[in-house]
């Protein structure tokens, strides 16, 4: 396992430098100039070249690169051109909402999905299966900012039982961060609740025509024993499979979800730093966002071992 763990770590590397790489020229291809942003439709042709010669954007794209890889492999994703702010500061500001988001998406999606897929493998062909499905197939129909908008909608236009948008943090009171989580979440977590509960009925319904569950029947135990403790601990391996997979889900909806509520996040800044083309931003964003994505499904691997014991690294 630790071989296998070393082995995972290293080739992180390539795929980071990939990302780098790809990021780099990609955000440099778009249209958009910077400087010109910055000068103000007044400025003249001299003051947009000293602005780009202040900010190193009139150096070649290769050592642009170079330099912005040497300060990377010394903890430095660079500095905002608009804020004159480092980026890692940045990002740790906006770091809580966006991990208070992303967190009470999860539980919301799985504390619901997982059971709700359960239910419909145990139903089958039923008109409780329907009900489900039919609500999967919806949750994957609506766009993130179609449901957020219909939430606020209800929930805190019409019934004002939650805040229409922003971001409470902890340090104002857990109850109040928590409500203010409320409508975001379910609205991201849609989507993600929709593909687990597909996947959990799928990996169910596999695991129910086994001859040990019917053996299992056969000897009279309890159907939320057979359902939980043999079918659903053999189906688990798909399940967190998507899990992990549907992380990439749930950052990709973040950006949208944040900017819906108004949500200081980092999927704010990431739309705030790709409209004024703030390459440093841009660039450390999606870093840690892969980053992200690599530790999730190193840890959803690793997961294997210990939910399957016949899976050996």
């Amino acid at each position: 396992m630790s071989a296998y763990i070393l082995r995972r770590l290293l080739a992180t590397f390539p795929v980071m430098a990939v990302v780098a790489i790809f990021v780099f020229v990609l955000l440099r291809l778009a249209p958009g100039d910077p400087a010109a942003l910055i000068a103000g439709d007044d400025a003249t042709a001299a003051d947009i070249a000293n602005i780009r010669t202040r900010l190193g954007l009139d150096l070649p794209i290769w050592h642009q690169f170079v330099i912005w890889i040497g300060g990377i492999l010394q903890g430095d994703l660079g500095v905002s051109i608009f804020s004159n702010l480092p980026v890692t500061r940045l990002i740790a500001q906006r770091l809580e909402p966006t991990l208070m988001l992303a967190l009470a998406t999860l539980i919301v999606a799985v504390s619901l999905a997982v059971p709700l897929g359960v239910l419909a493998a145990w139903k089958a062909k039923s008109l409780v299966d329907r009900i489900v499905m039919g609500f999967s197939v919806m949750g994957f129909a609506v766009p993130v900012f179609l449901a957020g908008y219909v939430l606020i909608y209800i929930f805190a236009i019409q019934l004002r039982w939650l805040p229409v948008q922003g971001y409470k943090p902890l340090a104002d009171g857990f109850w109040a961060s928590i409500q203010s989580l409320v409508l975001p979440a379910i609205a991201l977590g849609t989507a993600y609740m929709a593909l687990i509960a597909r996947i959990t009925r799928a990996s169910m319904l596999e695991v129910l025509s086994q001859d040990y569950i019917r053996t299992a029947n056969s000897k009279g135990l309890a159907t939320e024993r057979v359902l939980l403790l043999h079918a659903l601990k053999n189906a688990a391996v798909p399940i967190v499979t998507i899990i992990g997979i549907g992380i990439a889900l749930l950052i990709s909806g973040v950006v949208i979800t944040e900017t819906v509520f108004n949500i200081p996040g980092l999927g704010r800044l990431t739309v705030d730093a790709v409209l004024k083309r703030d390459y440093p931003i841009v660039q450390g964003l999606i870093l840690v966002f892969a980053m992200t994505k690599v530790f999730i499904n190193l840890m959803v691997d690793i997961s294997y071992a210990f939910l399957d014991p016949r899976i050996r690294y």
